[in-house]
């Protein structure tokens, strides 16, 4: 269920990308205005990472800079000087093509003409020697009309703004084209409300012009230029694209016009000048190629200071050729746009970067199936991913998604340099990124989950380190039922019957809890498993829920160390007022059944088998023995490095076969010799008592009992030899000893 919950959010994920990527998001939104965002700032990127950094050399930018101010004064000029710098481009120096990174909206009025004219009108209308002086310098003095000689039959473009505002200023150009073009399509494209052109004559005198319009992106960034503009049903071309055209000599315009299937609103991918073929966006937009940060000082264009042109100083054969846009660099006068590779960069060289994408053919474009290529793109990397990655690893997650992310990189990469195609991949890249965080982030809080589950489910029978290890690995546990070779303990306080009888309900209660306490500590301290208390009594084991492979002598640990643990509290309950305890122990290991069993009331995880019915039974035949700890053979032979008295071959109750059972007394190196010898002489008088040599048994014994008057253990066998010497129990006697009690 959780696998699927996954996938279901995770193909949630890859649809809100699929109808991004299909256009059926609403432009306006946060969601579109987001993920564009990011696909721009990946073009940026990308724009960087392969700009050439190299000067053009075809293109050149006179400028009207600092130098240029201070040697012919300040701006604007007086057009008789421009018509000087225009003479001097072609004439001089033989430049391919001058362009105006400005319009001549108004009429020079610097040479005082119409003053002159206004009194030969007037106050001096009579006098004919200043009126046939005005007539022979009129044409000196008309400002306009010599720039406007200048520029005739020459290969100038002039510049003119369109704009949002209603504000007409000037005239303008014939439109390349108009919206006959396109018969009854739609095209999508700019459209201007407003412009500032030239004077009727200058754009009359100028053959060719281009606008100046710079279109920004939404977040103010300029990375393309329209280079179809609309006005008043004309379309008008950009400054750039209008310079290049010149440049190829004025090659005629073929649009590609691509009907579509559907509707009426044609597309534009790309228009024709000569052999040169200029991309076009969706709305007859040309990307800017940007070569790299703007500079006057040696970057990707060279400047010349306007002034060395109008005063001729610069080497004739240093523009030879040249395609010549006029702008500036002066403070007040700068046009700065914030673009991708600089947020002051000159706006003059918006034109240039466009002119040498146009020769270039270095022009982004976006190819004709653009919309099904994004579009199976999140489909082929979103869809395998929102179903594979629940089924798989953390680190093979990660890998596979390393793995798909460079590849989409490196083709994205490969297709823009190879091919200048502009393919979306911000998108994809969130895309998986956000199927990849929704993965590990389920991971990671159902990781969590499960460790509190774990937590939950066994903290209150396992030691906390131990809860800690299985949250690890929270898959790898649960409480259904299995069969596990494990240990198991039973203990019970001796005569706790009596006890309780001379203990008030509260002293009783926190006596209990004090005793409890201390052997609860002792059997999670040996990563053992509390299964319950039962009054007075404890049963727990080892082994599960966590695997232990020590698991018999853990538990033989802890047996040991509970009977020493118990003295150590007499003097805590003599000051409590609070009698002394005595405990029984049994353990035995062997295959058992552990997990979560009860009925639909109530459930506990526990273990049931044979193997802890006989644990159980060696609990309750220590007081019989009078020790304090037994075990049987199957710990004996699990548990190796302790000592251990044999203590009988019983049969116990429900039992017909006789197990042999021990005391184990410490480990191998800490018991005492006189404890050994002890032991030795045990051994020696039991083998005595089951060859049925009764003698040599009850001599034992005695010696025994006689250095030992307390032992239990050795009264017991002196009573027994005494009965079967009285009733002797057979020749095919095996030595076993069948008890009725448990």
């Amino acid at each position: 269920m959780n696998t699927w919950l996954r996938i279901l959010a995770g193909i949630a994920v890859v649809l809100i990308f699929f109808v991004n990527e299909a256009g059926w998001v609403q432009e306006g939104s946060n969601a579109y205005r987001f993920i564009q965002q990011m696909e721009l700032w990946a073009y940026d990127a990308r724009l960087r990472l392969f700009m050439p950094h190299k000067l053009d050399p075809r293109v050149v930018i006179l400028d009207i800079d600092e130098k240029s101010l201070n040697a012919e004064g300040r701006w604007p000029w007086s057009r008789n000087k421009l018509a000087l710098m225009v003479k001097q481009l072609f004439e001089k120096y033989e430049v391919k093509v001058v362009g105006f990174d400005v319009a001549f909206a108004e009429t020079d009025p610097s040479s005082g003409l119409a003053s002159l004219e206004e009194l030969a009108k007037n106050d001096l209308k009579d006098d004919a020697r200043y009126v046939d002086t005005l007539k022979a310098l009129h044409r000196s003095l008309d400002y306009d009309q010599l720039f406007a000689d200048a520029i005739t039959q020459k290969p100038v473009v002039l510049g003119f703004f369109l704009g949002g505002k209603t504000d007409k200023a000037g005239v303008l150009p014939a439109p390349i084209f108009d919206s006959k073009a396109f018969g009854t399509l739609m095209v999508l494209h700019p459209i201007a409300t407003g412009y500032s052109g030239n004077i009727p004559l200058l754009q009359q005198a100028a053959p060719n012009a281009g606008h100046l319009y710079p279109q920004l992106d939404f977040d103010g960034v300029t990375r393309r230029v329209p280079v179809f503009m609309e006005y008043g049903g004309g379309y008008y071309e950009a400054l750039s694209f209008a310079m290049t055209r010149v440049y190829l000599g004025n090659a005629p315009v073929k649009l590609n016009v691509i009907p579509p299937k559907v509707g009426n609103q044609a597309l534009i991918p790309w228009v024709q000048v000569g052999d040169t073929r200029i991309p076009l966006d969706e709305r007859m937009n040309a990307l800017v190629p940007y070569r790299g940060p703007g500079t006057s000082n040696g970057g990707s264009y060279r400047y010349i200071s306007a002034t060395d042109v109008i005063r001729g100083t610069l080497p004739a054969e240093e523009l030879k050729g040249k395609i010549i846009i006029v702008g500036t660099s002066a403070q007040g006068l700068l046009d700065l746009r914030s673009t991708p590779v600089q947020e002051d960069y000159p706006g003059v060289e918006v034109h240039a970067n466009l002119i040498s994408g146009f020769l270039d053919q270095t022009i982004m474009s976006r190819p004709a199936e653009v919309l099904a290529i994004h579009v199976i793109t999140i489909l082929l990397l979103g869809l395998p991913f929102a179903i594979l990655l629940p089924r798989l690893s953390a680190l093979t997650s990660t890998a596979a998604m390393a793995a798909v992310v460079v590849l989409l990189i490196a083709v994205n990469l490969y297709t823009w340099k190879s091919y200048h195609y502009v393919l979306n991949i911000a998108a994809p890249l969130m895309m998986l990124a956000l199927l990849y965080l929704l993965n590990m982030a389920w991971g990671f809080f159902m990781e969590t989950r499960s460790r509190r589950l774990i937590s939950g489910l066994f903290g209150t029978y396992v030691p906390k380190e131990l809860v800690a290890q299985m949250s690890k690995n929270p898959e790898e546990y649960s409480m259904r039922g299995e069969a596990r070779d494990m240990t198991v303990l039973f203990s019970d306080v001796r005569d706790f019957t009596s006890i309780s009888e001379g203990l008030p309900p509260q002293g009783l209660r926190d006596m209990m809890n004090a005793y409890l306490s201390e052997m609860t500590e002792v059997i999670q301290h040996t990563r053992g498993t509390i299964d319950k208390y039962i009054g007075d009594a404890i049963m727990a084991f080892w082994g599960a829920p966590l695997t232990d492979a020590g698991h018999a002598v853990h538990g033989l640990e802890a047996a040991l160390t509970m009977q020493k643990k118990i003295r150590s509290l007499d003097a805590q309950f003599a000051k409590n007022g609070w009698p002394p305890l005595n405990i029984g122990v049994g353990l035995n290991c062997g295959e058992m059944t552990v997990g979560d069993m009860g009925s639909k009331f109530r459930r506990a995880y526990t273990v049931m088998g044979d193997a802890v019915n006989i644990a159980s039974r060696l609990e309750g035949l220590t007081k019989e023995y009078g020790v304090g700890i037994l075990v049987s053979e199957a710990m004996v032979n699990a548990a190796q490095g302790f000592v251990y008295r044999e203590v009988d071959f019983v049969a116990v109750k429900g039992r017909s076969q006789g197990i042999p059972i021990y005391e184990p007394i410490g480990k191998v190196g800490e018991v005492g010799e006189t404890t050994l010898a002890e032991l030795d002489k045990f051994h020696k008088a039991l083998e005595w008592y089951r060859k049925q040599r009764w003698n040599e048994a009850e001599e034992g014994m005695k010696t025994l009992r006689f250095a030992n008057p307390e032992s239990k253990l050795y009264k017991l066998y002196l009573k027994r030899i005494a009965e079967y010497r009285a009733n002797s129990p057979g020749a095919d006697w095996n030595g076993v000893w069948v008890w009725t009690t448990k």
